[in-house]
């Protein structure tokens, strides 16, 4: 089994476009948007969730509703992704150019964001671009991570700080 679209009716709500990689068995649920990205094996991508082109999920995940994951975040595997996490990929956003017209891919720089292996980002979270959440980190819910989370810690607040770190 390549992928299971859960409630397979055609909802225009509901778009995955061709150049998305799935693996196999992965789960998508209704109304999602992905477009460019690449899914591994066995995860699961709840409702309402947004994953952009160029962003790679890795295996065995699970992004829960109302997440959106834009370009140049890479998720390794066996990652937990809470209900609305929002990351970020630009350091100075701006909606026009120098010129006064909107901003195109040209007048802008994508800042990559890694989430390690076994990392987990509780709901409501804000990840800034430029940052690794490293291996098997927790950061909690409601947090704004601004800097890098270092392997087995825990990280909570606005902006997150370390809590303790996991034995």
């Amino acid at each position: 089994m390549k992928a299971e679209i859960m409630n397979t009716e055609t909802s225009p709500l509901k778009k995955i476009a061709p150049d998305v990689i799935l693996g196999e068995n992965v789960k998508i649920y209704d109304f999602v948007n992905l477009y460019g990205c690449e899914i591994g094996d066995n995860s699961k991508i709840g409702t309402f969730v947004e994953i952009q082109k160029g962003s790679k999920i890795g295996k065995n995940c699970k992004i829960s509703s109302h997440t959106f994951i834009c370009e140049g975040v890479t998720v390794e595997d066996d990652v937990f992704i809470g209900h609305g996490v929002t990351f970020i990929n630009d350091k100075y956003p701006r909606a026009t150019n120098g010129s006064g017209g909107l901003q195109t891919e040209d007048d802008w720089i994508c800042v990559p964001t890694r989430i390690e292996k076994g990392a987990s980002v509780g709901s409501g979270s804000t990840l800034l671009c430029g940052i690794t959440v490293g291996q098997n980190a927790i950061v909690g819910a409601g947090s704004v991570a601004i800097a890098d989370v270092p392997a087995n810690a825990i990280v909570a607040g606005n902006p997150a700080k370390i809590l303790r770190k996991i034995m």
